[in-house]
């Protein structure tokens, strides 16, 4: 993340007068003074007693502070003789010196013995110098930087042995690491000395000028000097922006009112700011803001009146509507309040309404421009203000504005009998109300047989205030109500009034012209019972629930106390059934206190934040290694839910094939998932290292272990969707373990890796073909992916369908074509994928099955010889696609591209020189690895076979 720097304790190169250190013998070592290659005085210590046999001697230096680093490194430049350039020297001329130091906090030891030293190395020299040399003036400069960790006294003392080398030492500088000062996320990291071996030092930062902590910010000084793993964050406060690491004012005409705003804002309309780093803006004159107002807002102001208002005069009723306000005042909020007040005939004296007025549905506070007032008083005349408000009118000091509505509710109609009555009319007539509420458009009749009460009615309506009803039966009582409606809306019903036919001319049952009414009647019964049968039973189909088909392949789900309850014994509880999904957390995922927890190195990035391994220590339990995944900061609600379902997940299964999770951290920042440590990482890495060094019983068990964890995940009703090599895990002893539960992974890094569909992203290389088309996954899909990773074991890390596109693999998989068996690939195992691959979904194994397969193989190794006789690079299918005539084309076909320079340095330039190589000529030319080798010279078998024209 940043440089280190270093800090020098010792430069002997520095030094303007003697070094004065301390030499003893004092015949051995010796301070000399020379020119350097720019005429520059330097001092040096030389040793050349060479001709004398037993020589032992020492060279210390003056005492050396720390400085508070408990690593210091030592970098020594040094000429050393040639002991074969020396004529009559004895046995004991060496070509090495050693170099030693004493941890002390005394600076002014005068003396120290040999035992007391700690040995930091034997020095050896990369380039020796003869007199020949040095006649020539070509003296051979050897660096050497050794470290000296864990110190912890005020000081050291560094010392060199000769023990009958000709060495002279030009110069010595001793020096640490730091980390420098550094700001990140506003928070500043102050210059920090390095930790001790590989340990990490923990720094918590400060929050710089103008800004607050949103997470406790920290960073790890690593080892080299170097910041690791920034966690938590600072944020700059209201009235300050982040700019280049630091929290600048606003500027005049901008605000930020909240620190979680990334950014000043210019002012919203109607709103001002004169000086910097404002958190709000002001309104300007004749506009507000409500307390409730975001201060983004803009300033508003209130409405003007309603317009237009329209009253209907039902009775006693009165529905008012208007117009809104042509001006809202810029807001969204306008309601409408109405106040009703009751005047006497000569206009004065007006006085409110009172409790015995009700309105629907409120008479404050209406949202709809619209109201119906009820149990008004007959002839009388009624005032009714109506106003407009919004969030900010109580905020303005001007009157509120309204419109008003006169409105005079109608006398009921006196009605009298006119005329006669018939054996089947009757003749009505009427008075109009005294003072009509606008002019009178019209009168309703209202009557019904009086046993009827109502039930059976029929309206008429006329512009005369006289009327004839005819169709009436003889000898039979009707209730007669008569209203006015004028201009203003409906008036009252008068009082009923009852009338009798006459019994005259009664018509018998046998009349036909009654048959056929009555027969017409009936008809109509009947016809009308038919439809409401027919309506019922519509409305039933429409209103109940319609059984789909079920598919006999798919897993059937269960209700149970909010959680999915799938077949078996043991299942499985997907975390999103859950109402609160922290629930599920605290269900099935241990807490773990965060002081628990020791992180030591950065070891890779997932998808929510940074992966590191480091150590665990539970009370009462020995420490173990973990891996840590940390949710990175500034995270969602949303983001933290599926982080931590993946820990909700795993913490259900318990199987020496799946991913083993400690437990989680999540009452403090960062959030963390604690997982066993797989010391070898993912399988297909491991693999695509090392390549061809392991037998194929190695590889059926590491496949036996992956299918085990299978059989569990699918005993459990869990369905991976993502079975991959990259996403299984090695241990040390190589034993496999599926790994990756998230509910929102990342798929590859490659854009071409996933085919989007509606449902997501599909890993297509690995992938069944139902599962792409329909997105039906299911154990059987997962199998599919089995037989991939099948592949991938046995390929060791090979790319699934090489470079073909997704396209291409989906149109290939559609048409027949599967994967050819990898190089060296059983019989047995490559018909196992086969199986696997089966189009029909039914057809394909189960997991438990591949388990007893896998098994039986093991214990039946012989069954493993019999190879296939295609390799992959050798695919049928792929010919006449890339015609190989050089030695590049040959190598690329083969994936051994990194040889290229290996041969054409050996000679091998042409197809023809290469089909006589053998395993020593590779190793000749620096191709040693086993399992290159065996790729290599089958190939060159291929050469021979096919006569110099392989296709690929």
């Amino acid at each position: 993340m940043s440089v280190h720097v270093l800090v020098t304790l010792l430069d002997s190169m520095s030094a303007l007068g003697d070094l004065g250190w301390v030499a003893y013998p004092p015949e051995g070592w010796e301070e000399i003074s020379v020119m350097d290659e720019w005429n520059t005085p330097m001092r040096t210590y030389q040793v050349c007693n060479v001709m004398e046999a037993n020589q032992n001697n020492w060279l210390r230096t003056s005492w050396i502070p720390r400085e508070g680093a408990q690593r210091v490194y030592i970098e020594i430049k040094f000429t050393l003789r040639d002991c074969n350039s020396l004529p009559g020297v004895p046995g004991t001329c060496k070509e090495t010196f050693n170099m030693y130091y004493f941890e002390s906090s005394n600076s002014n030891l005068w003396f120290i013995k040999e035992s007391q030293y700690i040995k930091i190395d034997t020095i050896a020299a990369d380039e020796s110098f003869t007199q020949v040399d040095v006649g020539d003036r070509v003296m051979k400069l050897n660096t050497e930087v050794r470290d000296i960790s864990n110190l912890n006294k005020k000081g050291f003392y560094l010392a060199f042995q000769d023990v009958g080398a000709c060495i002279a030492l030009v110069s010595v500088r001793i020096f640490y690491k730091r980390c420098p000062l550094t700001i990140l996320n506003l928070a500043e990291f102050a210059d920090t000395v390095t930790g001790g071996d590989s340990t990490l030092v923990e720094v918590r930062g400060t929050c710089v000028n103008n800004s607050v902590e949103v997470d406790t910010p920290k960073m790890y000084c690593s080892a080299d000097g170097g910041w690791l793993v920034p966690i938590g964050r600072c944020v700059c406060r209201p009235g300050y922006e982040e700019k280049k690491d630091v929290c600048q004012p606003c500027r005049p005409g901008f605000y930020k009112s909240t620190s979680t705003n990334a950014s000043c804002s210019k002012c919203p309309p109607h709103s001002f700011s004169h000086v910097h780093s404002s958190e709000a803006c002001m309104c300007e004159r004749g506009f507000y803001r409500a307390e409730s107002d975001a201060k983004s807002m803009s300033c508003t102001r209130p409405p003007s009146a309603p317009e237009n208002p329209i009253s209907t005069v039902n009775e006693t009723s009165i529905t008012i509507e208007w117009n809104p306000p042509r001006d809202g005042g810029g807001r969204g909020d306008t309601t409408y309040n109405v106040h009703c007040r009751r005047c006497p005939w000569q206009g004065h004296g007006c006085s409110s309404c009172g409790s015995g007025v009700h309105y629907i549905p409120r008479p404050f506070g209406l949202v709809l421009p619209r109201v119906l007032v009820t149990d008004l008083l007959p002839h009388t005349n009624y005032t009714f203000d109506i106003e407009a408000v919004n969030g900010v009118s109580e905020l303005s000091p001007t009157p509120k504005q309204f419109i008003t509505l006169n409105i005079t509710t109608s006398q009921a109609v006196n009605v009298v009998l006119k005329e006669r009555r018939s054996k089947d009319s009757i003749t009505l007539a009427w008075q109009g109300p005294e003072r009509p509420n606008g002019a009178i458009v019209e009168y309703e009749v209202i009557y019904y047989e009086k046993n009827q009460k109502e039930q059976n009615y029929t309206v008429l309506k006329t512009r005369s205030n006289i009327m004839t009803v005819d169709g009436l039966k003889p000898g039979t009582i009707y209730v007669f109500r008569v209203r006015a409606h004028t201009e203003g809306g409906f008036g009252t019903y008068g009082g009923e009034i009852e009338l009798e036919t006459s019994n005259e001319d009664m018509i018998a049952i046998g009349d036909p012209n009654q048959a056929t009414i009555l027969a017409i009647s009936i008809a109509g019964g009947i016809v009308l019972l038919v439809f409401l049968v027919t309506c019922f039973v519509v409305s039933g189909r429409h209103c109940g629930y319609i059984k789909a088909k079920q598919d006999p392949d798919e897993d059937k789900m269960h209700f149970q106390h909010g959680r999915v309850k799938l077949p078996g014994s043991k299942t499985y509880i997907h975390p999103h059934t859950y109402e609160d999904p922290n629930q599920a957390v605290r269900d099935f995922a241990k807490e773990i206190d965060a002081s628990s927890i020791r992180i030591e190195r950065v070891i890779g990035a997932g998808e929510f934040g940074e992966v590191c391994s480091g150590r665990l220590k539970l009370p009462s339990k020995r420490e173990i290694f973990v891996a840590i995944k940390s949710l990175k900061a500034g995270y969602s609600e949303k983001q933290r839910r599926d982080f931590l379902g993946e820990a909700s997940i795993m913490g259900q299964f318990d199987h020496p094939n799946i991913i083993r999770l400690e437990g989680v951290v999540t009452k403090c920042k960062p959030v963390m998932i604690i997982t066993e440590f797989m010391e070898n990482g993912s399988l297909d890495s491991f693999l695509k290292k090392h390549d061809g060094q392991f037998t194929v019983i190695q590889l059926v068990g590491m496949l036996r272990g992956i299918a085990s964890g299978m059989k569990y995940l699918s005993d459990m009703n869990y369905v991976h969707r993502d079975l991959a090599a990259r996403n299984i895990l090695v241990n040390s002893n190589l034993v496999c373990k599926v790994s990756d539960f998230g509910l929102s992974r990342v798929l590859e890094d490659d854009p071409e890796a996933a085919y989007t569909t509606r449902g997501g992203k599909i890993p297509i290389r690995w992938t069944a073909p139902e599962a792409i088309a329909y997105r039906k996954f299911t154990s059987a899909s997962d199998v599919w992916s089995y037989g991939i990773v099948m592949w991938e074991v046995i390929s060791y890390g090979e790319r699934p369908y090489w470079e073909m596109s997704n396209q291409d693999v989906i149109k290939a998989i559609d048409e027949g074509y599967r994967l050819p068996p990898p190089m060296d690939c059983p019989i047995v195992l490559h018909q196992l994928m086969l199986d696997c691959w089966q189009k029909s979904r039914s057809d394909r194994p189960k997991f438990g099955q591949i388990v007893n397969i896998l098994d039986k193989l093991i214990r039946n190794p012989s069954s493993l010889k019999q190879l296939a006789n295609t390799c992959a690079w050798q695919d049928p299918s792929l010919q006449d696609a890339f015609p190989i005539t050089t030695i590049d084309e040959w190598l690329e076909a083969i994936k051994m591209t990194q040889y290229r320079d290996n041969f054409t340095m050996a000679g091998y330039v042409t197809l023809d020189s290469v089909v006589f190589l053998n395993s020593s000529e590779l190793s000749k030319i620096g191709i040693t690895l086993a399992g290159h080798q065996k790729k290599i010279l089958a190939s060159v078998q291929n050469l021979q076979a096919q006569g110099m024209h392989l296709q690929v």
